[in-house]
């Protein structure tokens, strides 16, 4: 009775059913209750109802009926030896018509339950709403009914009000209901990704396939064959799990060497890996500023949440600059003595606006002031760079690139003027995790100090050995990152001829502007249920208020048809719920740099000659049914790198991948 099929004919009559989209409806059908766990979230909302409430309870008491007359039915004995269950069987759950009979009733006690404890709250409501009227005209027992109220509407039944005793489900409860009312509560669409299919989902029916346009494996390496290949192998021969900490089971070589592949990277000497780059930010900031006697950070006010935990938990002094404004950095390091230890800490590429950090400027008053530099090059790793080493090594590209492979810093260029780099496995490279890189001795201070690095259980070797796999593919190839930047240019452009307000930036993010918290996820929702198009709204905290978008995540792996449609899809869900376009921001003085006047255009970091457009190299959008480029080159330099710890593969292998 929780299927979605059948609550069609409720809609009409029931005001939440009426008012909420079919993707929340969605999710609710299909989680269940935390306090109920034989009902989902919809069914013990249900209750609530006066129309669906005495319905699903008259529907429960037959169901438990049907089976109890069934035990008494001459079925049973035939069932029993078809299912191979004796008599004497003691196990009720091998008997197909006890165990349903012993979960309806279940069921039909916990929708009794989860109704009473609905008249419960609004009894205790009335309760309160009736002794807040008593108490009018004495300001002291208003004061005080008010509180007894506020305590009373949000108590669940099961934890009744003791006196002196702190009701924790009712501040639970209380919380949550904040997020509700100012529209910024989550919801999670349940999405699982198709490996050959890529980038299609399905949801909680598998029949159901939908398209993502939201995650960030940017360039679809979580189902690259090497990638998968090498898992495979690392898989048979060595396991799943690390084993635990690296000091207590062993520094593993996979992890060795997968810091090594990354300090070579960035051409740096050190690289120290983490279980995630929220990790690798929080215990690198805070152990950083911790141990740097009187350090002072100067935050980026749009740094990640993970930059900013970590400044906290250093205990340091922390300044924060307006958003890439170097007057406003200079103006506050100018105010510190020379002496002082400072650590500049800002972003490359920033996830929800898709701005850029100006890194060779900020490095110049590094300089200046006697700063060091942290860069989160987060979103850039993977899609920047004739390597892919981010945004630093793009800004020196043609230098990069006629350097190769080596492992040696290049003097004088923006990378090698960094300090400090964090970025992440679980984006660009498809897998999970995240990495410091900077010198010998800083890695090893973080790795000496940082409580997130020694009390962590490591990554395991097949997820070490994936990521591993993945940089050295994307080291030797470039058409994924240039394919990708063409798609991007191509939906800005085709946003921007529908008027689809698109937050400016240079880099591959497209940040469609919204402007309202419950707009944004009724698009969501719209463009799920109407279209199979699955795009996020961002709210607040991710996003001020009032700048509430949908982020587009574009990729190497969608076609010119999946291109065309989410254009038709978004398009059609602006028409239906009348969300504003360019021009109305505009018409409003513009907001997030959409609608305003442009003092100069926008130039997107990959150049075209980067791309290599105009010539018979330049990136091409694949079409439906067109398999995806696989490079043998790549492929050959990334399975070399395992050869001395994995078997051989046999020559079957390793032909058909020549032939991809």
């Amino acid at each position: 009775m929780d299927k979605l099929s059948s609550l069609a004919r409720f809609k009409a009559s029931c005001p939440f059913l009426g008012r909420t989209q079919p993707a929340s409806l969605r999710s609710l059908s299909t989680t269940a209750s935390a306090l109920f766990p034989s009902l989902t979230r919809l069914t013990e909302k249900a209750t609530e109802c006066p129309v669906m409430g005495p319905a699903l309870a008259k529907r429960s008491g037959q169901q438990v009926a049907t089976y109890a007359s069934l035990a008494a039915s001459a079925d049973v004995v035939k069932i029993h030896q078809d299912k191979g269950v004796s008599v004497t069987d003691s196990d009720v759950s091998r008997c197909p018509h006890a165990s349903k009979a012993l979960a309806a009733a279940r069921m039909a006690e916990e929708l009794t339950a989860a109704k009473q404890r609905a008249l419960s709250l609004k009894e205790a409501k009335e309760k309160a709403a009736a002794t807040t009227a008593a108490a009018a005209g004495c300001p002291f027992a208003a004061a005080g009914a008010k509180a007894s109220a506020n305590a009373a509407a949000s108590l669940p039944p099961g934890h009744p009000a003791v006196p002196g005793m702190f009701n924790y489900e009712g501040f639970y409860a209380t919380e949550l209901q904040k997020k509700h009312d100012d529209k910024s509560y989550r919801y999670f669409n349940e999405m699982n990704r198709l490996a050959k299919k890529f980038p299609v989902a399905h949801t909680a029916d598998p029949k159901h396939e939908v398209e993502v346009w939201c995650a960030n494996d940017y360039l679809g390496m979580g189902n690259n064959p090497i990638v998968l290949e090498t898992m495979h192998r690392t898989l048979d021969k060595y396991g799943h799990g690390a084993g635990g900490t690296r000091n207590i089971a062993g520094n593993a070589s996979w992890h060795l060497n997968l810091e090594k592949e990354i300090a070579s990277l960035h051409r740096k000497p050190a690289a120290l890996v983490f279980s995630s780059c929220y990790v690798a930010n929080d215990a690198a900031l805070a152990t950083l500023g911790s141990k740097l006697p009187g350090a002072v950070y100067f935050s980026d006010s749009m740094n990640h949440a993970s930059m900013i935990q970590g400044i906290r938990h250093s205990g340091a002094k922390k300044v924060i600059w307006k958003h890439n404004d170097l007057v406003d950095l200079e103006n506050k390091l100018k105010e510190w003595p020379l002496e002082t230890p400072k650590i500049i800490a800002f972003e490359s590429v920033y996830s929800m606006c898709g701005s850029v950090g100006p890194i060779r400027e900020i490095c110049d008053l590094a300089d200046k002031y006697g700063a060091i530099t942290f860069l989160d090059e987060v979103h850039a790793v993977g899609l920047y760079g004739p390597r892919g080493a981010g945004v630093a090594e793009h800004l020196d590209y043609e230098a990069q690139k006629a350097a190769g492979q080596s492992s040696d810093p290049i003097p004088g260029t923006v990378m090698d003027r960094i300090d400090i780099i964090t970025g992440t496995l679980g984006k660009a490279y498809g897998a999970v995790g995240g990495y410091v890189a900077g010198s010998s001795l800083f890695v090893d201070m973080i790795r000496s100090y940082a409580p997130g690095f020694i009390f962590t259980t490591s990554l395991p070797p097949v997820t070490v050995a994936g990521a591993h796999a993945s940089i050295v593919y994307q080291k030797e190839y470039n058409g994924d990152r240039q394919l990708m930047q063409w798609n991007v240019r191509d939906i800005k452009r085709r946003f921007a001829e529908r008027g689809i307000p698109v937050v400016p930036g240079p880099s591959h993010i497209v940040p469609v502007l919204i402007g309202d918290a419950a707009q944004a996820k009724a698009a969501s929702d719209y463009l799920l249920a109407q279209h199979n198009v699955y795009v996020q709204a961002i709210n607040f905290p991710t996003v001020a208020r009032g700048e509430e978008r949908l982020r587009f995540t574009i990729t190497p792996g969608h076609t010119a048809e999946q291109l065309a449609r989410v254009v038709d899809a978004v398009d059609d869900t602006f028409t239906a719920l009348s969300i504003r376009r360019e021009t109305d921001w505009r018409a409003e003085g513009g907001r997030c740099g959409v609608g305003a006047e442009q003092s100069e255009a926008v130039e997107p970091i990959w150049s075209d000659a980067q791309l290599k457009l105009g010539t018979p190299a330049a990136p091409r959008t694949r079409r439906d049914g067109q398999a995806r480029y696989v490079d043998p080159r790549a492929v050959r330099e990334a399975r070399g790198r395992f050869d001395h710890l994995l078997d051989l593969l046999e020559p079957s292998v390793q032909k058909s991948h020549r032939n991809q």
